[in-house]
């Protein structure tokens, strides 16, 4: 069976659920990830994602800010927690699907200064991650695990418009592309949107909304990410290369979210 994973930061699902709903009748994700949802349990719209055909629902919410869901089309199961963030905010939120654990994060962004001591939005950023990434290194690699979201670290030159100029902006400082790189090494996860289009091909998921064009200007982040263990190894490459890619069309639409949403396959 396909299993198409799909994360993406939605900016507010109340908002947007029409889109959503365009964008799972155009591409059929089976678990859609969504962050920044923005609403409380209660006020998610739950209808309109059974209409969708995704019934099974885990969400994370908190008034006004953050919030995290995942909307199945398969049954869910719980998973265990990886809730590290130190703030109480509604960041993660993890289910098993046909076998396969998955986890949805919305990691702190980190504020406007790179400086953990001048800046507490910097620093619990890059503690989010140390503590994510020493509970993932307990895991096992063998094991089908897929960590997704918006995890706001645009991590290679090429993930960028500018190396130079974004090398000293909050997403792409070197000590934060240090910690993404800690994650991904932690369970040697592979990164399914990059190998499916290898670097040097620039590659973004986030276009800022202050560009009247973001086409014409492009200076885009790739913020939002697909990574899989080892174990979802043979999933991921069943038909000889990896079937993931940013939609950046979405980012399009009308009154879009500054994010397009990003998709990968497995073959299970």
């Amino acid at each position: 069976m396909r299993l198409r994973l799909c994360t993406w930061n939605v900016n507010s699902v109340r908002l947007r659920a029409e889109q959503a709903a365009k964008f799972v009748a155009e591409q059929a994700p089976d678990v859609l990830c969504l962050q920044e949802i923005k609403c409380r349990e209660g006020e998610f719209p739950r209808e309109a994602f059974v209409e969708m055909g995704l019934p099974y629902l885990k969400i994370a919410g908190q008034k006004g800010w953050h919030g995290v869901a995942i909307a199945s089309r398969l049954p869910i199961e719980d998973a265990p927690a990886l809730d590290v963030c130190r703030e109480g905010h509604a960041r993660c939120v993890g289910v098993t699907v046909a076998g396969v654990e998955i986890h949805n994060f919305y990691i702190p962004a980190g504020g406007d200064v790179p400086d953990r001591a001048e800046n507490p939005k910097f620093d619990h950023k890059l503690d989010f991650y140390e503590k994510l990434t020493a509970e993932l290194a307990k895991r096992d690699p063998k094991a089908p695990l897929a960590i997704v979201g918006d995890l706001n670290v645009a991590p290679s030159e090429h993930d960028v418009w500018s190396h130079k100029y974004m090398s000293k902006v909050v997403s792409h400082t070197p000590v934060e592309v240090a910690a993404f790189e800690a994650l991904k090494a932690s369970l040697d996860f592979i990164d399914l949107p990059r190998a499916a289009r290898p670097d040097p091909e620039k590659m973004f998921s986030w276009w800022s909304y202050r560009a009247a064009d973001f086409r014409a200007s492009n200076r885009g982040l790739r913020l939002d990410h697909i990574l899989v263990t080892p174990g979802l190894k043979d999933a991921a490459f069943r038909l000889g290369s990896a079937a993931s890619r940013v939609h950046d069309d979405v980012r399009a639409w009308e009154r879009p979210s500054d994010h397009a949403p990003v998709t990968a396959d497995l073959v299970l």
